[in-house]
């Protein structure tokens, strides 16, 4: 069992769906995030992804890309996230996923990277751009690491790619909820929690279903759950809680606490 596994198994026996928020590591600067990661976690956030700046973001959408150029123009590195990520897990015993593209993996060394990642607390990975055909490798390490590799999915994905998927991906599969990029919406369309009822009838409890892309609110949190989902995936809607404060963060933290609290607070509600 993994930190990962274990962390689900823990909310099934209190009957509550998991809240994973993402941050991008370095936004608004490094010596805010662990502080801010805090404040997520004492508003109920049960598993904490923790993205790596890249140029070329090219899953996001403006939101999640605005936090990268604010981590790049902050000076944030890879090897700054690993020490972050190290203060997180000194300080709160939940575990961290970290969300990257392949190039920072590839320039560090696949080996050197996953051992960083896992002296640094690191549970789990996410590697958009790593399509599960090329990740024979980064898996056999992962597993030699003790790191979950998590996999994603999407409306697109046919039956017969999602059996693959399932048979590399652990922790949790991401399911891309609806076509496009990253980014809160007011509104979520129909077809995503049909989508999410599908998946949930697909899986039958064989891993953890995580829904992301476009959440932001309890109403939302809580149709998903209705729907099947274990866990939700937050991210845009704490960045532009961010954004909104980046020279004050302790009024950041306050709205991070404060919207994690609530979304949670759908979690338990709605199983």
């Amino acid at each position: 069992m993994t930190k990962i596994s274990d962390k689900f198994r823990e909310l099934r026996k209190r009957k509550e769906g998991a809240l994973i928020a993402y941050v991008t590591v370095g936004d608004p600067n490094s010596e805010a995030t662990a502080p801010l990661v805090g404040a997520l976690i004492e508003g109920g956030a049960d598993i904490i992804e923790l993205g790596i700046a890249f140029s070329d973001p090219i899953a996001d959408g403006p939101t999640i890309q605005s936090a990268v150029g604010r981590a790049l123009a902050s000076g944030t590195k890879p090897q700054d996230v690993f020490k972050i990520a190290r203060t997180i897990k000194d300080q709160h015993d939940i575990p961290l996923v970290l969300m990257t593209y392949y190039n920072p993996v590839f320039k560090f060394g696949l080996s050197k990277f996953l051992q960083l990642a896992r002296e640094s607390g690191i549970s789990g990975m996410i590697v958009p751009d790593l399509p599960f055909e090329e990740a024979r490798e980064y898996k056999k390490e992962c597993l030699a690491a003790g790191i979950d590799t998590i996999f994603l999915a999407a409306p697109s994905t046919d039956p017969g790619r999602l059996k693959q998927i399932l048979i590399e991906t652990s922790g949790y599969l991401y399911l891309i909820s609806l076509y496009g990029v990253t980014g809160a919406r007011s509104t979520i369309p129909d077809t995503a929690f049909d989508l999410v009822k599908n998946y949930s009838r697909l899986l039958s409890g064989s891993i953890p279903l995580a829904v992301g892309f476009g959440i932001s609110t309890p109403e939302q949190v809580q149709r998903l759950m209705h729907a099947g989902a274990d866990a939700v995936i937050v991210g845009s809607a704490f960045i532009n809680l961010i954004a909104q404060s980046p020279q004050n963060p302790d009024a950041a933290a306050n709205k991070l606490k404060n919207l994690a609290r609530e979304l949670k607070k759908a979690t338990v509600a709605s199983r």
